[in-house]
């Protein structure tokens, strides 16, 4: 199976960062994207996404120095499900993006002096639990001609 996500947008909020009792850095936050398109009426609409974001290790440090609400990023990684139990007893579950690769885009004054920086996670601190570690994915010997379109 794959699970790639790849994002770029605005940052929704300022990052919130903690760590795990092992030390590992977790930093969350939402990222902003938008699509234009064309409404059957013709007219051109524009819809705004935020989907939550996680980074682990080194690239949550990262971010959380050098990101704030407003910073455009363009984001790589795997769609996670979270899941837990809310005060009131009710099962909960949202889905959230791994960040494993971070690219900061924009001005120097948006990135505060970072201009288009790029950080790769290593991979143990992008993928906290073993059993998350993705299986790799087979080359295929294919000529150009054979592909459909």
């Amino acid at each position: 199976m794959f699970n790639k996500v790849i994002l770029a947008g605005n940052l929704a909020r300022d990052i919130e960062i903690r760590y795990l009792q092992s030390g590992t850095a977790v930093a969350t936050t939402a990222i902003a994207v938008n699509r234009k398109y064309k409404a059957q009426s013709g007219e051109m609409k524009d819809e705004t996404m935020f989907i939550d974001i996680t980074f682990w290790g080194r690239t949550a440090e990262i971010a959380n120095q050098y990101l704030k609400k407003g910073s455009q990023v363009l984001v790589e990684g795997r769609l996670t499900l979270e899941q837990w139990t809310a005060q009131d007893g009710s099962k909960r579950s949202k889905h959230t993006v791994a960040v494993e690769t971070l690219q900061m885009l924009g001005s120097k004054e948006a990135s505060q002096g970072n201009n288009n920086s790029s950080y790769q996670a290593p991979s143990a601190a992008a993928k906290p639990a073993p059993q998350e570690q993705p299986q790799s994915i087979p080359e295929i010997d294919i000529n150009d001609d054979e592909i459909p379109f």
